[in-house]
Parts: structure tokens; sequence; C-alpha cells
């Protein structure tokens, strides 16, 4: 319930307990004196959330003067509000203590006050405080349980948060590894042929230098929309995402690296932009390790899709990823494939070579189903 809400509940108690106690100025007391009663009682109630144990005091002061002059014809109604408060809002260490005091303090009162409506019931005093004790234990208990249900609610939802948060660092880290690895391993592919074409080569040299401008170019644009991602809140104004339908580059890029790529893709449909760049990040990420790891020279490359799958097949000619190197290639394909629940394979291919398999479902929700 909203603040406001709250406090105007407290007020319309406050009220109404004000109301209540000033009915009695017609039964034999002074003015003044069921003034004071109702100053103690009634007008607390508003601010009991502000200062819980402070209201309890005064409330329970007020309410013990109401028995010993006979102003109360309900079962202490105003200190079982404070005390839902008290178990609600303050820590068991005060208002366990506080409890146990009210509850002493109201048995004390009913045994010392005169005969009244309240204490002279027809099993006497002790069933009087008995149902009294219950009463006000039940208040502070229904609080205490509400205190108890939030703190757990709160703990849930820090978890929860936690969880996101940790999400969110493995797919900017995917992201990052994505967009710089595969460019990066190009430029450096380039640079170390211009290098030792320089002297002997000079065009093929520059070509080389043009290839490793044009990469950084093109990473740099990459990191300036996942920048922009990150920083916008809505993503206005932001370069289009990265899908099936730019895995052309993608080959471009591994044939200047040296690679004879042969790409195949069966269909181009119009798939979530999320699922597209999924694709897009696999096949990338397998010509990245292509190039970087297993000196091949031919490497194909098959996207074929239908009405439940996406199938991602990428077989090279060369000795492997080079897992052992410690990169996070194969797991960071692993996880956006186990993110849509499909299934991935990696590992030597059976005529040679090396092979990373990956089946996307279309529609993750029927997987689950």
């Amino acid at each position: 319930m909203p603040r406001i809400h709250l406090m105007l509940a407290d007020a319309a108690v406050a009220v109404a307990a004000t109301a209540a106690y000033f009915g009695f100025q017609d039964e034999g007391e002074p003015l003044w004196v069921v003034a004071l009663v109702v100053v103690a009682i009634g007008p607390p109630l508003a601010v009991r959330r502000l200062w819980p144990l402070p209201v309890l005091g005064v409330v329970v002061l007020g309410s013990f003067a109401a028995i010993l002059l006979d102003l109360t014809r309900e079962p202490l109604l105003p200190v079982a509000f404070v005390l839902y408060v008290v178990g609600l809002l303050v820590p068991a260490t005060r208002a366990i203590p506080a409890l146990v005091t009210t509850l002493i303090g109201t048995a004390t009162v009913l045994f010392v006050a005169p005969p009244n409506s309240l204490a002279d019931s027809p099993g006497g005093i002790l069933p009087a405080s008995l149902v009294l004790w219950l009463f006000m234990s039940t208040a502070w208990g229904a609080g205490r349980t509400m205190r108890v249900l939030r703190a757990r609610e709160a703990r849930r939802e820090a978890q929860r948060a936690e969880e996101a948060l940790t999400g969110e660092r493995l797919r900017i880290a995917r992201e990052l590894h994505d967009v710089v690895a595969h460019s990066m391993s190009l430029i450096a592919v380039k640079a170390s042929v211009a290098n030792h074409v320089a002297e002997q080569d000079p065009g093929e040299a520059r070509d080389a230098l043009r290839i490793i401008e044009e990469t950084s170019r093109g990473t740099l644009t990459e990191l300036r929309r996942l920048l922009g991602v990150l920083r916008s809140p809505d993503g206005a104004e932001l370069a289009p995402t990265p899908g099936i339908d730019d895995l052309g580059k993608l080959a471009d890029h591994a044939r200047e690296a040296g690679i004879e790529v042969t790409l195949r893709v069966s269909d181009r449909p119009d798939l979530p932009e999320s699922l597209s760049l999924s694709v897009h990040r696999i096949v990338q990420e397998s010509l990245t390790n292509v190039v970087k790891h297993a000196a091949a020279k031919h490497c194909e490359v098959v996207v074929s899709v239908d009405e439940r799958d996406i199938r991602i097949e990428v077989t090279d000619d060369g000795h492997g990823p080079g897992t052992g190197s410690g990169g996070h290639g194969l797991a960071g394909m692993r996880e956006r494939v186990m993110m849509y629940g499909g299934a991935f394979e990696a590992g030597a291919a059976p005529g040679g070579g090396f092979r990373v398999s990956a089946r996307l479902p279309r529609d993750p929700d029927e997987v689950e189903r």
C-alpha cells in the first residue's frame, strides 16, 4: 500500500479512537479527565508508524488510565493497533520486550483496578487478562509475520536482481567477445602478412593494411552500437543489429584472411531480432576460430531453416579450434544455444578437420512444452 494511503488509514483510526473516548463525557467523568485520556490514546495513533515504541508507551499509559477510570468498553483496541506496527517495524530485540512489558502491565492494572466493566468478568481477573493477552499477542504476531514475509520477499527480489545482473554481465561479455575477437583475429592475420611482405610485395602489404583499416572501422561501428545500447534508455537512433542477412559479410572477412569460405543459407526468414543475432554470432565465432586456430584452407558454412528449427553447421579442414589456449568462444556459443533450449556440438569432423553444429528452435516456448 502506498505510504500516503497508510498515513490516511492511521489518521482515520486516530479520529475513530478519539471520537469513541469522547463519548464517555456523559457518564460522570469531568471533561478535562476525558480529554487527557483522549489525548493519550487517540491522536498518537496517527503517527504510530513513525515512532512505534514511543507511541506504544503513550497509548498504553492512556489505556491503563481508561481502565482505572472505567472509560473503556473494548479490549484495548488502540494498544493492539500499535502492537501490530511494533511487530511489523521494530527489531525483535526491542519488539519482544515491548510486548512482554505491555502484557505484564495489563494484568497488573486489571488486578489493582476497582471493579469495572472490563475487569469484572464472570470468571474474574485471570480470564479477562488471558483474553486481552491473546488479543494483543495476536495483533503483535500478525505484524511480526508480515515483517518476516516482507523480509523474505526482499531477499528473493535481491536474489532475482543479482541473477539478472549476472545474466546481463554474461550477455555483454559475449557480445564484446564476439565483436572484438572476430575483427582482431582478422587484423592480426593481415598485420602479420603486411609485416612479412612489406619489402618484397608492397602491393599486397597495402591490401593487407586496407583490410585492417576497413575491419577496424567496422569494429568501431559495432562497439559504438553496443555501447549505445548500454547507454540509451530507449535504443533510439542506433545502428541495426547484425543478423542472418549479414552472414555474407562474415564470409567475406574470412576470405580476406585467406580462408576459402563456402556459405549456403537455405532461407532468410523473418526471425526475431535476438534469434537472428544469435545465428550471426555463432557463425561469427566459428569463423573466428577457423581464422585464429585451425590453420584451415577451406571452410563450409551451412545455415538451414525450416518451420521448427534453425540449424547451423560450420566445418573446416584444419586441426581444431585451439580451445586449450584459454579462449571463451565455444563456451559462449554453447551459452547462446542453451539460452534458447537448443543443442550444440563441437569436435573433430568425421573426415578430418573441425565441425561446429548448433540447432536453435524457432519457437523456444515450444521446447518447454
